[in-house]
């Protein structure tokens, strides 16, 4: 581990699960009829060859995670879940009126929040209310969020009935004095039994999320937590970098003093130690933070080179159209973005008015696509390449010269009009993606909206 490159290249950037980065979305933001118009074109183009996903936004949680950057809204009322998922059903019926044909369904991602906060029978509601006019893909996945405390064998059961073969826990960390600090209090014995619950059920990956960079952490901990993990075998494991970003999320990250973050190359060394393990243990590691076993699709993905990255994070296939439904969700036509209402209550009565409820989004131009591909492709495939004329940008030569300087730091190499990331470079794969963000270049933050990079 360099400690020098890390704190040479240890700023903050953004984790491009989108190009252009929201903070450098058209600030006039996007026309219904424009967000409509590419939708229609997007689903014309795709539904019948891939399919389209659906993204749903579940907010609610009964207690606040304070390392959580999501959109969530902290109650224990379940009152509020009927009326949610009426809300959800009837957006989805107004994108399904724009559709001129009955939408081919390849991935469903119930993401939150607390996902598992809801009932089984209202998640079944959902599901169902979701394929009435809607039909599976040929090849399809369905997946959802969970959290160990608060998913029951009956849930687990339910969703599996209804097509779903993966999920997904926040684990977090195992040791007692990280987890009080960030309120998220789980034993392992919890979680194994989750853990157990879904194998005995059938399903068939099963992930761990994982952070590093959390208060209290030391590398006694990291192993203690790596070594429970591993023990599981679950399929995928994420290893999250922690966004401490109070400035943006507000109180819910302040409840812990910073000095009791790991620093710099401290949290770095950290996420080497996990890598080391997880290796160990026989995880091949895939994009960036996430590990898999070599039997996972996303594993497979990779060698495929069909590894694809949204707003949902990696995924073993790509679909040009992701529909984002619920409060916060954010859509993706490939054309352009749009972001649903934040605050639940103008959500809800938007979408019972009859409208989209969208309230800002970005129409990429031409060269926000291509560059949108050199980034994906890095964030991949850890390598791009210029030599079609599609992929070539005017600014290149600006951009080849802003990697100079990681190139002789030998965190990649450019052969021809190929660029491709060395082993040592992965660490440092958001920066490289930085040369290319000419949004970012253009407009400089005045502040800091960004977590660090490493």
């Amino acid at each position: 581990m360099n400690t020098e490159l890390i704190q040479k290249y240890n700023i903050p950037g953004p984790r491009y699960t989108s190009y252009p980065t929201v903070p450098f979305w058209d600030a006039h933001g996007i026309a219904i009829d424009d967000w409509k118009e590419t939708v229609k074109k997007s689903f014309r183009e795709s539904n019948n060859t891939e399919g389209i996903s659906l993204y749903i936004h579940l907010p609610y949680c009964e207690s606040l995670c304070t390392f959580c950057a999501c959109h969530k809204r902290i109650t224990k009322q379940h009152s509020v879940e009927d009326p949610y998922i009426d809300t959800l059903l009837k957006e989805w019926d107004l994108y399904c009126d724009l559709f001129e044909d009955r939408p081919k369904i390849r991935e469903v991602h119930l993401g939150g929040g607390t996902p598992t906060f809801f009932s089984a029978e209202n998640l079944e509601r959902l599901i169902n209310g979701l394929f009435k006019r809607a039909d599976k893909f040929e090849v399809y996945e369905m997946s959802f969020e969970g959290h160990p405390n608060k998913t029951s064998e009956k849930q687990l059961q339910t969703l599996y009935d209804l097509g779903f073969r993966r999920n997904s826990f926040g684990i977090q960390d195992y040791d007692p004095k990280v987890q009080i600090a960030i309120n998220r209090i789980q034993s392992f014995d919890q979680v194994q039994s989750v853990h157990n619950l879904s194998r005995k059920i059938g399903y068939q990956s099963i992930g761990h999320d994982l952070i590093f960079g959390l208060p209290f952490q030391t590398e006694d901990s990291i192993r203690t937590t790596i070594k429970n993990t591993v023990a599981l075998r679950p399929d995928r494991i994420a290893y999250y970098s922690y966004a401490h970003v109070p400035w943006i999320k507000g109180v819910g990250q302040r409840g812990f003093d910073e000095n009791d973050l790991p620093q710099d190359h401290e949290k770095r060394h950290l996420y080497e130690l996990g890598k080391q393990l997880f290796f160990e243990a026989g995880y091949v590691e895939v994009g960036m933070d996430h590990f898999a076993l070599p039997s996972d699709s996303l594993c497979k993905a990779m060698e495929r080179k069909t590894l694809h990255r949204n707003f949902m994070g990696y995924t073993a296939g790509k679909t040009q159209l992701m529909i984002g439904l619920g409060v916060s969700s954010i859509s993706d036509s490939w054309y352009s973005f749009a972001q649903n209402e934040k605050k639940e209550e103008d959500y809800i009565e938007r979408v019972n008015r009859g409208e989209l409820p969208v309230f800002r989004g970005h129409l990429l131009t031409t060269k926000d696509l291509i560059v949108r591909r050199h980034i994906l492709n890095i964030m991949c495939h850890l390598e791009t390449s210029w030599d079609e004329d599609a992929l070539k940008l005017e600014e290149m030569p600006e951009i080849i010269e802003r990697l100079n300087e990681l190139i002789q730091d030998k965190v990649l190499k450019i052969e021809g009009n190929t660029l491709k990331v060395s082993e040592e470079g992965r660490m440092f794969v958001r920066n490289i993606c930085m040369a290319f963000d000419l949004r970012l270049i253009e407009n400089q933050p005045e502040i800091r909206i960004f977590s660090m990079t490493i």
